[in-house]
């Protein structure tokens, strides 16, 4: 049944386009505006070709194609931070990527996005040591639920942070990934990473407000 319905948003897909080839510019600027990181489990024909064009108009525009992260934490260099990445922004970044090299996106490529069962989540976190992320751990918190990731990988090694050799010393990165089934894309969200030696990072992020 997963596979029938990949096929039929492909299917889907293509005939979109085929009528906005047809229709031209005009039946482009009547498609409703649609979230560009919004977290669709199951994106519908319409989101699926706004994200790809907005890909394609962001490669256009010289914008790269990490903006379509979803982003959270402070911005500054010695604060932690993180992105994380949605089916429908994992589209849009792919079609900018392949835009820049004169492409489009191939049905495979898309199939492989949609088909996806988890979520990446990236933070950066930091410490004083040059081992501090070793053995790190993320979860996500809705409701006073924990949801547990079903990866989690960390740098071994971590770089010097802009302030090195001041406090905090280094920088490093835990990435994770979540199942769509285990939690709410809807919900207000709490993601935490617990590293090894000790402390937390925490980020609050509204998954229902993404957009």
């Amino acid at each position: 049944m997963i596979w029938y319905c990949m096929l039929m948003w492909v299917a889907q897909v293509n005939r979109q386009r085929s009528m906005l080839l047809c229709v031209g510019v005009v039946a482009l600027s009547c498609l409703s505006p649609v979230p560009a990181h919004a977290i669709e489990v199951l994106p519908t024909a319409e989101q699926i070709q706004a994200a790809l064009d907005q890909g394609k108009e962001a490669a256009q525009r010289g914008r790269p194609p990490d903006s379509f992260y979803v982003r959270f934490g402070v911005t500054e260099e010695v604060q932690p931070k993180g992105f994380l990445i949605t089916k429908i922004g994992a589209l849009s970044v792919m079609a900018t990527h392949m835009a820049l090299r004169g492409l489009q996106p191939s049905n495979a490529d898309m199939t492989q996005v949609l088909k996806g069962t988890t979520m990446l989540v990236s933070t950066i976190i930091l410490g004083n040591t040059p081992n501090f992320a070793v053995d790190s751990y993320m979860v996500l918190e809705q409701g006073g639920k924990p949801i547990k990731p079903v990866m989690v990988r960390f740098d071994a090694q971590a770089d010097r942070s802009v302030v090195w050799p001041k406090s905090p010393r280094f920088k490093a990165k835990v990435v994770a990934s979540f199942n769509y089934a285990d939690f709410d894309p809807k919900a207000k969200t709490t993601i935490t990473v617990y590293p090894a030696t000790g402390g937390e990072s925490s980020f609050s992020i509204n998954f229902g407000e993404i957009d």
